[in-house]
């Protein structure tokens, strides 16, 4: 079986700025996420960031995509239409999208999700964060217990303005008390969509096991599976049937 191709997209940006994210993530917030994506057996990431032609996406690299996953904060404005449009039609052709914390508000997810899915609450004191597992068959929460810690990160909290999601598998709890849906699964298309909230770039999220874990199963979710072939388009005439 061949292995499920993987383009880990980061605007790359904060790591080329910002001292503390630097320390943190020094190749990039990207390659961190490459790096153990690519010591599982059956994935093979490479990466691609904002900066680069056509800001990495190429209509090459997007068809020998099987899951792309997504970071961007500061520069969601930046991202071209035409490369926006570009990915949305590939998540719809079946290729499969993982939208990490802040992008939540990028191009993209909203253009998927049909609303001001930026619109949420925030508060940047570190503090801690407890996953709770909501779904515990889901694939995408296979090997974690009831809830995992992060002990410092953002806090989001609800009204998410997000579609109701078609699979709700993580909720998170926040020391100020606020609520947040946390890890959402949607289809379109032919393409599954995850969005997993942890991740804000001053702290070492991404180092931590058990989001590595939900990533790793969130790529095999949303890679797209063999099913029947289809065609569209004008049929011959209607002939009776004997």
């Amino acid at each position: 079986m061949s292995s499920i191709r993987v383009t880990v997209w980061n605007e790359f940006q904060h790591e080329k700025n910002n001292e503390r994210v630097r320390a943190i993530y020094p190749e990039g917030i990207h390659a961190t996420i490459a790096t153990f994506l690519n010591a599982e057996e059956g994935i093979s990431a490479r990466t691609a960031v904002l900066d680069e032609p056509e800001h990495g996406l190429t209509e090459a690299l997007l068809q020998e995509t099987d899951v792309l996953i997504w970071w961007g904060h500061v520069a969601h404005g930046d991202v071209a239409d035409e490369i926006v449009e570009r990915v949305r039609q590939r998540v719809l052709e079946g290729m499969g999208l993982i939208v990490l914390h802040s992008g939540h508000a990028s191009k993209i997810f909203r253009a998927l999700m049909g609303t001001n899915t930026g619109s949420l609450k925030w508060r940047d004191d570190g503090e801690k964060e407890r996953v709770w597992v909501i779904e515990s068959a889901h694939p995408i929460a296979a090997g974690l217990g009831e809830y995992f810690e992060i002990p410092k990160e953002e806090m989001y909290g609800e009204r998410f303005e997000i579609p109701a999601p078609d699979e709700l598998v993580f909720i998170s709890w926040f020391e100020g008390g606020e609520v947040f849906r946390s890890g959402c699964c949607y289809k379109r298309g032919l393409g599954k969509v995850f969005y997993f909230r942890p991740g804000h770039e001053t702290f070492p999220v991404y180092h931590q096991a058990e989001v590595q874990r939900v990533i790793i199963n969130g790529v095999r979710w949303a890679v797209k599976g063999e099913g029947a072939k289809v065609s569209y388009g004008r049929v011959a005439p209607l002939e009776s049937v004997r």
